[in-house]
């Protein structure tokens, strides 16, 4: 019975996978492994499906709900925080689901799926909280190694660091303080797990970012600019961006003929004997790209400037209802789409690959810039949480005084 649920399901399945393969693989964006993992949960949605209408049971349709729930709240608007948290909460839900649909029918496909998800959670606990910390050591000492020793490059060692801290007072200190002051110190792991949520959530929707697939009908891409070498020539990492809209404007001038404009955003540093813009259309120069098909944006500092007055140019030579897209590296691309979106620029990002080594020390300062943005809002979680805990120090303080 195992083989034939085997059977049922994998000779479709590999089919329609081997397809999608051949037929990405012709295309500019290739993009294999989204559609290939569309089609897996597609695939896996109709079995189910047919698996449940034979039983006369439709739990299916409640993770459906929730994955709806998300696909609607992302097509609105991508840049949305709430974005990664419907999609993990559809996660959870489907996971569920799987463990009553098993217990219900045990199908060799379900059994196969949880098998899956236990192992990804098994390898989790064994990692564990020790082993993420000794990551983050052995990055930190990478990102030293090959990056400059700036604030910005030390994240990672920090947060091992207070991890460190962490693990010394929990095994050390708080088995020998009193009931009061253990409970009035917890507010430090609650507030940790309270930012961890929040960064996982950050994490998925900055993944799920980097699927944006953009038609190849855009009038112009913004190219972010960053910080020069000797304050006149572009950056590896700047050089990325540029190169990432570059390959765009090749993939859209060979599939449409029409190239895209290239507008270079980034105004000119006190250490920048030119601006970055002028800096990154020398090297779009020296990639073959026509000077009549570069802009240049020379006056902002920062992420929400380059979107606003880049939109001003667009505006200008291209009209309100044109068509953007913006490039700069792949962590970045969803912060600089929320400055997209506050500046009224409707433009999705296309991002540059980074080096591995270099990802986690660039989410977490992506992830600490993003709860910048939002702090009122984060500072209040935090503060009920702290109140919360404070109110119960005191009655455990009351209740001690009176039992003795």
């Amino acid at each position: 019975m195992g083989l034939m649920q085997l059977f049922i399901f994998g000779i479709p399945y590999l089919i329609g996978a081997g397809g999608i393969y051949w037929w990405r693989k012709k295309k500019p964006q290739p993009d294999k492994f989204f559609f290939l993992v569309s089609w897996t949960l597609l695939a896996l949605s109709i079995y189910l499906g047919i698996l449940e209408a034979k039983n006369g049971t439709y739990y299916l349709i409640i993770p459906l709900l929730f994955f709806g729930l998300f696909f609607f709240s992302y097509r609105l608007e991508k840049t949305r925080l709430i974005n990664g948290f419907l999609f993990n909460l559809f996660i959870v839900i489907f996971g569920s689901y799987l463990v009553i649909n098993f217990i219900q029918t045990p199908n060799i496909i379900v059994f196969l799926l949880l098998a899956v998800i236990g192992v990804c959670g098994l390898l989790i606990l064994a990692f564990g909280f020790t082993g993420l910390m000794l990551l983050l050591y052995w990055n930190a000492v990478i990102v030293i190694r090959k990056e400059s020793r700036s604030l910005a490059n030390l994240l990672t060692l920090i947060l091992a660091i207070l991890m460190t801290l962490w693990l010394i007072y929990d095994h050390f200190i708080a088995s020998i303080l009193p009931d009061w002051a253990s409970l009035l110190l917890s507010i430090l792991p609650m507030t940790l797990f309270y930012f961890a949520f929040v960064f996982l959530n950050f994490l998925t929707v900055s993944v799920l970012y980097q699927f944006n697939h953009p038609r190849y009908k855009q009038d112009c891409i913004v190219v972010l600019g960053a910080g020069l070498i000797d304050g006149e020539r572009v950056s590896p990492l700047l050089a990325r961006r540029i190169d990432k809209a570059i390959s765009f404007y090749h993939q859209q001038k060979k599939a449409t003929g029409k190239a895209p404009k290239l507008i270079m955003s980034g105004g000119q540093g006190a250490d920048e004997k030119v601006s970055e813009a002028v800096a990154m259309k020398q090297y779009a120069l020296t990639q073959n790209i026509p000077e009549s098909n570069i802009l240049v944006e020379t006056n902002s500092t920062t992420t929400l400037e380059n979107m606003q007055f880049s939109k001003e140019i667009i505006r200008q030579n291209f009209g309100e209802n044109a068509n953007v897209i913006f490039s700069s590296n792949n962590y970045h691309i969803f912060r600089a789409g929320i400055f997209a979106r506050w500046a009224g620029l409707k433009a999705d990002g296309i991002g540059s690959k980074t080096a591995l080594y270099y990802l986690p020390n660039a989410f977490l300062r992506e992830f600490i810039a993003i709860i910048a943005m939002n702090k009122k809002r984060h500072f209040l979680i935090v503060g009920l949480l702290a109140a919360m805990i404070l109110v119960l120090t005191v009655i455990v303080l009351i209740g001690t005084y009176w039992a003795t």
